[in-house]
């Protein structure tokens, strides 16, 4: 019985290094891929199938991860400067609406999946991938509006639009659309990973 475990410990740990990493790789490179002045994002994937397999904490730390490269690589520069700008107007605001809406993204794929599973593995997969990108995009509308109102008011007078609407439409809604799409394209495949990998354990 504690050699199993012991297996299995070692196995959580083997699985989540590669999502940590797969996640890092991802991460990096779409930095230099945007619809306006957000970068897209195509780690969601391997958080939500990290989620499923390992549960809402093992997502909580995966959301992590993927926000903490976000920031990291957005205080480099990479991704244009965007986050620099923010950073120098509200650093803490910044940092919490980061690092908070990938952490929370994870935790609710995971628990979303956990609640459907029984019923339903591929709407349990599918329903999981499409919270994710909601919950991070979502929290990052939220973020913005708490911490920097006045920046977003200028940039939509810039743009000719409203603050909603700019939000929607030039700040990130291109990108959500993105990843939500490929999220969805993917459930098949995601679902088949996760059927596989639990057959592997079982």
């Amino acid at each position: 019985m504690n050699n199993g475990k012991k297996a299995g410990g070692t196995q959580r740990m083997a699985g989540l290094a590669i999502f940590t990493a797969l996640i890092v790789v991802l991460t990096v490179l779409c930095t230099f891929v945007k619809f306006g002045p957000v970068s897209i994002t195509l780690a969601l994937a391997p958080i939500v199938i990290g989620a499923a397999l390992y549960g809402a904490g093992a997502g909580a730390y995966l959301g992590f991860v993927f926000s903490l490269v976000v920031l990291l690589t957005g205080l480099f520069g990479w991704d244009g400067g965007f986050i620099l700008m923010l950073f120098d107007m509200k650093w803490y605001g910044l940092i919490l609406t980061v690092l908070v809406k990938g952490t929370a993204a994870g935790y609710a794929a995971g628990l979303v999946y956990r609640l459907l599973c029984r019923k339903s593995e591929k709407a349990a997969v599918l329903v999981a991938g499409i919270v994710c990108p909601v919950v991070n995009t979502g929290l990052f509308f939220a973020g913005m509006a708490l911490f920097f109102m006045d920046t977003l008011s200028g940039m939509a007078a810039n743009a000719g639009q409203s603050v909603i609407v700019y939000m929607v439409l030039g700040l990130a809604g291109i990108n959500f659309v993105v990843e939500l799409l490929v999220n969805i394209a993917l459930s098949s495949g995601i679902t088949h990973i996760i059927k596989s990998r639990k057959r592997g354990r079982a």
